[in-house]
């Protein structure tokens, strides 16, 4: 009985060991694990895409290189749009330092009237404020310039891991089913196979719902009259990659510098939630089943412990990795008969989750689903 208690013990602390360590390489590897996760993820994204090409006779390699470009193209596409917005916003730097001006002195006005601290003291207050952060810029431009050398590194590192993870997956999916025993290797095969083609339309949906929600946003962004909607509308997609706090940090952005702009008051702001409202609407109801698929879904508990982890482990980089890197294990979970508890346990109650128009709205999105595929 006291040698169980002892093998329990033993087993409990060799797991919690195991834990700490995990945690330990996880941070102190970060910057050869971040570009590699990253490239892993992007790589299963381009699968399918370097498949397609090598189906109409292109050459393995140059399929993958071709599949790059286009990931790059896409992005390089993105970010000509940003700044060309940015540079209109800043084209209107003297305007919205104007509107700025205008806020600042009715919140001085309200503070003086409500808190019964005069101008004069709060000018005080914003001068010492100022002086305390004055020996910091210098430090914070160098951290900036040295950030985004590593983050140019990082991305040539990440589109030669790309190529290297596509060319040699063949290898690779060996490899893992040498890991197992031999009259195992049937169910590992099948394993594997079924994770990757989830994992691939789960990154693939991920992707597509993004692009979808740019559109979307612009529609909406341009019929309320937010100026700059292209900038905002690839703004808040984009931060939909982070559940919850992005898509509210963007569309608070959106109402902030859209009345800075000269907006129209308030009802730009309800034109801007309204819009931030049908948009969440349409996402969660129809983009999300229909293009993602329900069954990579992460209940909210995990959603935020994965995000906080992410963010505590690999700052934002983390963040942005954390719910996709969830999805796929669950995916392998739900897959491996002995890790299904996790699965389970990281995932959502369907039958309770859906309910009245969400079940009629989840029957409409399957039909479509079918149609598509036909």
């Amino acid at each position: 009985m006291i040698e169980l208690k002892h093998q329990k013990v033993f087993k409990a602390a060799a797991i919690l060991a195991i834990l700490v360590l995990i945690v330990v390489i996880l941070v102190y590897a970060k910057s050869f694990l971040v570009p590699l996760t990253f490239a892993a993820i992007l790589s299963m994204l381009l699968l399918p895409v370097t498949k397609w090409l090598q189906s109409k006779g292109v050459n393995h390699a140059v399929a993958i290189i071709s599949s790059i470009l286009v990931l790059v193209s896409f992005f390089g596409l993105v970010i000509f749009f940003v700044s060309y917005q940015v540079a209109d916003i800043a084209g209107n730097t003297a305007k919205i330092e104007q509107q700025f001006t205008s806020k600042y002195h009715q919140l001085q006005q309200f503070t003086s009237e409500k808190l019964g601290i005069s101008p004069d003291k709060q000018q005080q207050m914003l001068k010492e404020q100022q002086s305390s952060s004055q020996g910091k810029t210098s430090s914070m431009i160098t951290g900036l310039l040295a950030g985004l050398g590593g983050f140019l590194t990082d991305s040539l590192l990440v589109l030669v891991y790309i190529f290297l993870f596509i060319y040699f997956r063949g290898r690779l999916k060996g490899f893992i089913i040498r890991l197992v025993p031999k009259e195992q290797e049937g169910n590992a095969v099948e394993i594997v196979d079924g994770s990757q083609k989830v994992s691939q339309q789960y990154l693939t949906g991920m992707f597509f719902m993004i692009v979808c929600l740019w559109v979307m946003y612009f529609i909406g962004f341009s019929i309320v009259g937010v100026k700059n909607a292209i900038f905002f509308a690839i703004l808040c997609g984009v931060l939909e990659i982070v559940p919850f706090v992005g898509n509210l940090f963007g569309t608070a952005l959106t109402l902030i510098m859209s009345l800075a702009q000269g907006g129209g008051g308030s009802n730009l702001i309800i034109g801007i939630l309204i819009t931030y409202a049908v948009v969440q609407f349409l996402q969660s109801y129809i983009l999300e089943p229909m293009i993602v698929g329900a069954e990579v879904s992460i209940n909210p508990l995990f959603t935020i412990v994965g995000l906080i982890a992410g963010e505590t482990l690999w700052g934002i980089a983390g963040m942005v990795l954390a719910i996709p890197l969830l999805g796929m294990a669950k995916i392998v979970f739900d897959h491996v008969e002995s890790l299904k508890p996790y699965g389970y346990l990281v995932g959502q109650d369907k039958e309770e989750e859906e309910s009245g128009m969400k079940q009629k709205l989840k029957g409409l999105t399957g039909k479509l689903k079918t149609l598509f595929r036909k």
